[in-house]
């Protein structure tokens, strides 16, 4: 079972003994867990988010708490992978700090685009429950191919952005994605898609763990997991509108 999804790997539930089912990971604890760790990361983004107003909507205050947020989750998120018996204790640890990236990116587009964090946020969730009814539905199919398919295409963003970000250090800029041209809206598009079928195949991947009578712990482990692809969803869709929002 392959997953694009980095925290749910194809040994992620293999390796486990069959617990008793008082023990086992069920997908309504998961979807409990994943409950607590959203509220996490509402309550340090909101944090974030009133004292960027606070301050008059400058940039500098809220900064730090945003690159400090981005490390400490790319650290938290390490630990979490290859420690997944602390998930308890990391996942919400990294729902707290991804908080403190999310009120930051949040705040800021919003204030150059007024409404776009409410649609962002709309369209997230909306990507969730119809990616979930289509895979409880069966209409989309969770087959060798869609996954070679998911990961080749997650792979592939991966190695664009982290070249972007080389890239970067050295002044080189990417104009024709980032912008707001068509191209720029259609890359964005095709991200957004890209990390909504992420999401069919975390679902798939979640169940086969309950099926499998994973650890406990391992529904903390999933929560995080589903978190996040759910942050990479929402992020790419305040890229997606504010691109789009700037050509009007």
């Amino acid at each position: 079972m392959h997953s694009s999804n980095p925290a749910l790997r194809e040994e992620t539930f293999t390796g486990f003994r069959r617990v008793n089912s008082v023990d086992a990971m069920t997908v309504g604890g998961v979807i409990f867990k994943t409950l607590l760790s959203l509220c996490l990361v509402m309550l340090s983004a909101g944090w974030v988010w009133m004292k960027f107003y606070q301050s008059g909507g400058d940039v500098s205050v809220v900064s730090p708490w945003m690159w400090g947020g981005m490390f400490g989750g790319l650290i938290i998120a390490m630990v979490t992978i290859f420690k997944k018996e602390w998930a308890p204790i990391t996942a919400p640890l990294y729902a707290l700090v991804e908080g403190l990236v999310i009120g930051g990116l949040s705040s800021m587009f919003e204030a150059s685009y007024p409404g776009i964090v409410i649609q962002a946020v709309s369209l997230t969730f909306g990507t969730l429950f119809v990616m979930l009814a289509a895979y409880s539905t069966g209409w989309i199919k969770v087959t060798e191919k869609f996954k070679l398919g998911v990961v080749a295409a997650t792979g592939g963003i991966f190695v664009f952005y982290l070249i972007g970000i080389v890239l970067s250090f050295f002044g080189v800029t990417m104009p024709l994605v980032y912008s707001s041209s068509l191209f720029g809206i259609l890359f964005s598009l095709f991200v957004v898609v890209v990390a909504a079928l992420n999401l069919v195949m975390d679902f798939d991947f979640i169940e086969q763990g309950a099926e499998h009578g994973a650890p406990k712990y391992m529904e903390w482990y999933a929560s995080f997991a589903l978190m996040v692809t759910l942050i990479w969803l929402y992020i790419e869709f305040l890229r997606l509108l504010s691109k789009i929002q700037s050509r009007n």
